[in-house]
């Protein structure tokens, strides 16, 4: 059975009656990274992890939403150091892309905070899940290579020629979700992006379109997404699968 990996998952968004079908219900799952919203967003991860032995939590603050008020950061940053130790990484944290598109928001706050977790990731020497799309990206590499950082997967990620260089240079990861098999420029970040560096992803339960449309998101969805890569790139099914389930076993420390 070929095993894999979902690198990036919101479970604490699903309906509970739903949780033991996304985690359990394909025996190729392996194992889950699940992300956090914010505080709440954290304890709710937290318990699901303690009932599945399969799902890793990481802890943060989602960017794509109103700032926490100081109170509220130091509560989270606090309560994140108290649990540390069973934290896979720091996440989901970044830049507010999309929300800056709605509203007429500064960045700078926002960065502020971001260079905090990122600070607070290095001393408990924790991975650092990355939201940071288009220009944004450019700015977080700044941040990265700043205070050194090495281990960082951006999720999801879209931008341009120059700042992907940048990140294959410096030893970044990206994840791929299903829209892989519909968006070209996804494509064509698969043709570009070293396989060594890439993990695959629902970020569910975040809907899909094309063969996915109407459909649940399911981590059995990185089947196709595998599949698609394999075609991309023109490797065989069977190495992708194999070398994809490495690098996330690596980067997160799956042992």
């Amino acid at each position: 059975m070929k095993k894999i990996i979902d690198a990036h998952i919101h479970l604490d968004q699903y309906e509970k009656q739903d949780l033991s079908s996304i985690i359990e219900g394909d025996p190729s799952i392996e194992a889950l990274i699940a992300v956090s919203f914010d505080l709440k967003s954290c304890k709710a991860t937290q318990e699901i992890a303690s009932c599945y032995q399969q799902v890793y939590p990481a802890y943060g603050y989602h960017p794509e939403q109103q700032l926490p008020h100081e109170k509220e950061f130091v509560e989270l940053i606090n309560w994140m150091d108290n649990h540390q130790d069973e934290m896979i990484a720091v996440g989901e944290v970044g830049l507010p892309f999309y929300l800056r598109q709605e509203q007429d928001l500064e960045r700078a706050p926002y960065l502020e905070l971001l260079e905090e977790m990122t600070v607070k990731s290095k001393i408990w020497q924790k991975p650092l899940v990355l939201h940071a799309v288009y220009e944004d990206a450019k700015v977080v590499c700044d941040l990265l290579e700043k205070h050194s950082i090495a281990k960082a997967h951006f999720h999801w990620f879209k931008g341009d020629k120059h700042t992907i260089d940048r990140m294959i240079q410096n030893g970044y990861f990206i994840s791929i979700t299903p829209d892989v098999l519909y968006e070209n420029e996804i494509k064509e970040l698969v043709k570009k992006y070293p396989l060594e560096q890439i993990m695959v992803e629902t970020d569910g339960p975040w809907p899909f379109e094309g063969p996915f449309t109407g459909s649940q998101t399911h981590p059995y969805m990185m089947h196709k997404s595998l599949e698609e890569i394999s075609n991309l790139k023109r490797i065989p099914i069977t190495n992708v699968y194999s070398i994809v389930r490495k690098n996330t076993i690596d980067f997160y420390n799956l042992r």
